[in-house]
């Protein structure tokens, strides 16, 4: 992994604001469109955003970042799970995974605007 991409990936996750979280794979889809917009030729994915957290994530809320299904990950979860209902961040079914519908953070959409 480049540090270019490592950089951008963690940019992404320093972005989401508390009580709100994105998936693997919404970063990775993020990365791609900022790749393409700068003529840089778009790769990586949710698990190249996954070895990107798991080696250079401890300066950036890796808390936020949750797979498809809204769980944190396993060897982090318990830790994870805490620090997002402290954010209020609802649980989802289980109670090992976050309400992803009600918590998902697009960080290119200005809530404020309409349409």
């Amino acid at each position: 992994m480049d540090d270019d991409y490592a950089e951008s990936v963690l940019e992404v996750v320093r972005t989401i604001p508390a009580g709100r979280v994105m998936t693997y794979g919404l970063i990775a889809e993020v990365v791609l469109d900022r790749q393409a917009a700068a003529g840089r030729t778009p790769r990586g994915g949710p698990r190249q955003v996954g070895q990107v957290l798991a080696h250079a994530g401890g300066e950036v809320p890796w808390w936020r970042v949750v797979d498809a299904s809204g769980r944190p990950p396993a060897r982090l979860r318990v830790e994870a799970l805490e620090r997002l209902r402290t954010e209020g961040v609802r649980a989802g079914s289980g109670g090992d995974r976050v309400a992803v519908r009600t918590a998902i953070w697009w960080p290119d959409i200005d809530p404020t605007r309409s349409g």
